[in-house]
Formats: structure tokens, sequence, C-alpha cells
């Protein structure tokens, strides 16, 4: 489901991916790009670890901060993923530079109220097949 422009649902995504973001800078990944949109889907983030080009899905859940902090990462299922592959695909088809670079696929599950959220991110979360 995509939300609507200035949608609470786009708003709140659009906070977890700041706060996803600056949370991965800090570990030391470079960003490169943000919600790149094509026809083939959507990347959150896209950012570099030293030489690796890092595809970054965030995943944003109110509930699950009880134990159950998995929800976000559990979420990104079979066709999920085959979307983030072939964007990425086309993204590193639009940015030939990368093309070249070894790729993983992050995921970066936020949980929990605005107030104080959880984050739990998974690096190499899925290997493109």
């Amino acid at each position: 489901m995509n939300a609507r422009p200035g949608s609470a649902t786009r708003e709140a995504g659009a906070r977890c991916e700041d706060l996803a973001d600056a949370h991965l800078q800090r570990a030391g990944l470079v960003p490169i790009a943000r919600n790149f949109n094509c026809r083939l889907g959507e990347l959150d983030l896209v950012m570099r670890d030293g030489d690796i080009v890092v595809f970054v899905e965030v995943r944003y859940r109110r509930k699950g901060g009880d134990g159950r902090f998995g929800d976000g990462i559990d979420s990104v299922g079979a066709s999920k993923r085959t979307r983030l592959v072939r964007a990425a695909a086309m993204f590193l088809a639009q940015h030939p530079r990368l093309a070249g670079c070894a790729c993983r696929f992050d995921v970066v599950a936020v949980a929990g109220d605005a107030a104080a959220p959880q984050l739990e991110w998974l690096p190499n979360a899925f290997e493109a097949n």
C-alpha cells in the first residue's frame, strides 16, 4: 500500500527513514540516495559501507518493542525481496560507476512509539538470487 503524500503514514515512514539514516551514518555508512523510485520498486536508502553498496529497507511497526521485534524484519517477504533486488539492479544501471561494486541488502526495523523508538539493524538480511 502506498500512502498519500502528506498522510500520517507517509510522515511516520519518513521519520523512521530519518532515524535509520542517522543510525547507519553513526555506524560509518555514507549516504548515496534516498527514496529511489523506479517502475520496478522503491529503495528507502542507498548507502556505502566502504566499497560495498548497501540497499536498505526500513520497516516500521508501531507495536513490537515487547519482544516481538522481528516483525519489521520478518515482513520483508519473498515478493518484497524480489522488488528490492530488481530496483537495486535498476539503480545500478542508472549509476554505472557503482555497478562494479559489491552489494548487500540490509533491513532496519523500527518499533515502538515515536517518543522512544527502537531500531534493529540486520546487515546482509538476504541475498540477491
